[in-house]
């Protein structure tokens, strides 16, 4: 059984578990903005976010859902033998709109039979009682989840990177989707400017005590056209080594709950933006390597997995 092979907790693992077979996603553009690029909040957006608003691989916007969703399928089953999907809404901020247009968008992506659930990712800042009733009111069709770009606990971290919200909010709204079950998956980044090793497992060891049941592990990106990759040319900081971001990577699994799924453990940087750090475009080769390290030191996350499989 080769998908018991990662040894984390991996989303893969909890697919096929879930849902019987292989699920892909398929990353939807629903034409939205972000406050923190329409002048609500801000105008340049995250410090470290693209024009593409971390939807570089995302579908056309001028598209409808379904049509974007059929073009997607083409594509991943051309290669692949899949038949089940994830409609992830994943450019810009995917609840800021008003409730009619996002209940629009969201009912023609989970009314498709190929669809088994909806993922959106979006803001804390971003989720009135309205849309999370739309939101409790979808989840009783399929699953509905959430994504949520935390980030960083740090304060000092949040006001560099413009995050544009306060802890507390974050807490509010995963309290308010807890509470209409809906599933939580958290965004965070590893290689903040200014965050030593400490700060990331100080954010890991409080998303163990938050009612969530997924995270995104990002690896800091430094992408072309952000003031990110400004502050970068400057020197002002440096991104982590392979080596270094693998060591933390593992440490950090180590404390997290073996509870959570693992959605991702590094991220894609668009190879046309990507400044830094070139190794990490190798994303099939550094995944390996931390599977390498992992079973090496026999550093298995949980109790669901067992380090004799075969590779």
């Amino acid at each position: 059984m080769r998908w018991l092979e990662k040894p984390y907790h991996s989303l893969d693992y909890m697919l096929r578990e879930r849902f019987g077979e292989k699920v892909y996603k398929l990353t939807l553009n629903g034409g939205m903005t972000c406050p923190n690029r329409d002048g609500k909040l801000g105008t340049r957006g995250c410090i470290f976010c693209s024009a593409g608003g971390s939807g570089d691989f995302a579908a056309d916007a001028q598209q409808s859902i379904t049509a974007q969703i059929e073009q997607q399928k083409a594509m991943i089953q051309s290669r692949r033998p899949v038949e089940k999907f994830i409609a992830y809404f994943q450019a810009y901020t995917n609840t800021y709109a008003s409730v009619p247009y996002l209940r629009e968008i969201f009912s023609e992506a989970i009314s498709h039979p190929d669809v088994i659930a909806v993922s959106i990712g979006t803001r804390p800042d971003c989720l009135g009682t309205d849309v999370l009733d739309l939101l409790e009111e979808l989840n009783h069709i399929k699953p509905v989840w959430v994504e949520l770009g935390l980030q960083t606990i740090h304060p000092s971290t949040a006001r560099y990177i413009r995050r544009g919200y306060p802890l507390n909010c974050f807490e509010e709204a995963v309290r308010e989707l807890h509470r209409r079950h809906l599933e939580i998956i958290i965004h965070t980044i590893l290689g903040l400017p200014g965050e030593d090793d400490a700060m990331v497992l100080e954010t890991i060891d409080y998303l163990n005590h938050q009612p969530i049941q997924g995270i995104k592990m990002q690896l800091l990106h430094v992408l072309k056209d952000t003031d990110l990759a400004r502050d970068y040319l400057e020197g002002k900081f440096q991104v982590l080594t392979q080596e270094h971001y693998l060591n933390l990577l593992i440490t950090c699994l180590e404390h997290l709950s073996p509870d959570i799924v693992i959605h991702r453990v590094t991220g894609d940087g668009p190879k046309d933006l990507l400044i830094a750090p070139l190794w990490s475009s190798a994303k099939r080769t550094v995944l390996n390597e931390l599977h390498h390290r992992m079973k090496e030191q026999n550093t298995w996350q949980g109790r669901l997995y067992c380090p004799n499989v075969s590779d």
